[in-house]
């Protein structure tokens, strides 16, 4: 951590200076625009450093992610249009709104009561007139298996859902028997009509087991990766490079890269 402990008002101040004639020339030309890939960008930096367990590492994307959103309020304040006060102004007044079981007379005892009760205080605000309409409402930026991930969820609380994991899992079945009586075809839309139904059963699997799947995939990527790394540095006990194994040389490696990786794990967490 800094030695110094600066304020937010301090943290305003900086980026005001910075947009000023006296300030930097790139974040004089920055706008709501060109600012859009790093707000990705250091949102997923924060969610790295959340999953590397390094606080400090941690706290500095976190701030890195508030600099974004003090850049773009500065921006707006320049505009016109609103500034930091108005963003404050706003989540806090949309906190008291949708916790009306803490700031008004409603019951909520439970995570799941407040989630319904947040969820119809959102139709209202958004004026939904459907239940289309709230799964229109789910926002189109998000990636996609989160998006299907909530279009789902919010599909299952009026009942278009399985009775229990079974059905979902028949339905992945099913999905991958359609794609085998196409993938051959060259009907390039058919298929792809197809691998997408059996990625949304998939979701579907994942929500009854309340598992994320943006994150259990991220998961298996890096073990994929980790596992490759293992094959590729061991490649030499067969005294060929990489490029060289056969696929079946490649499979007793990636073998002994699960029983290495897990014995890592082990050793670890001892």
């Amino acid at each position: 951590m800094t030695n110094k402990q600066y304020t937010f008002q301090e943290l305003l101040d900086i980026m005001i200076l910075l947009r000023s004639e006296k300030g930097c020339p790139w974040d004089r030309e920055q706008t709501h625009e060109s600012l859009k890939k790093y707000l990705i960008e250091e949102t997923y930096e924060v969610l790295e450093a959340l999953d590397s367990g390094d606080k400090h590492k941690f706290a500095d994307e976190l701030g890195d992610l508030l600099l974004q959103i003090v850049f773009h309020a500065q921006i707006g304040k320049e505009e016109g249009s609103f500034d930091i006060n108005d963003v404050v102004s706003l989540v806090c007044q949309k906190m008291i709104d949708r916790h009306t079981h803490v700031f008004g007379q409603a019951k909520a005892e439970t995570s799941d009561e407040v989630l319904d009760n947040w969820d119809e205080i959102k139709k209202k605000e958004k004026g939904l007139q459907n239940h289309t309409q709230v799964l229109k409402d789910v926002s189109t930026y998000l990636p996609a298996l989160m998006r299907s991930y909530k279009v789902q969820q919010k599909a299952a609380k009026v009942g278009f859902d399985w009775d229990d994991v079974s059905g979902a899992l028949d339905k992945v079945r099913e999905e991958i028997n359609e794609v085998e009586q196409v993938y051959k075809t060259e009907n390039m839309g058919k298929i792809e009509d197809e691998i997408g139904d059996l990625l949304f059963a998939v979701v579907n699997v994942s929500r009854f087991l309340k598992i994320q799947p943006e994150l259990a995939l991220s998961g298996t990527i890096e073990k994929f990766i980790s596992r490759f790394e293992y094959i590729e540095n061991n490649c030499s006990k067969f005294d060929k490079k990489m490029e060289q194994l056969t696929l079946k040389e490649m499979d007793i490696l990636w073998e002994e890269a699960k029983t290495h990786n897990l014995l890592k794990k082990v050793k670890n967490y001892e």
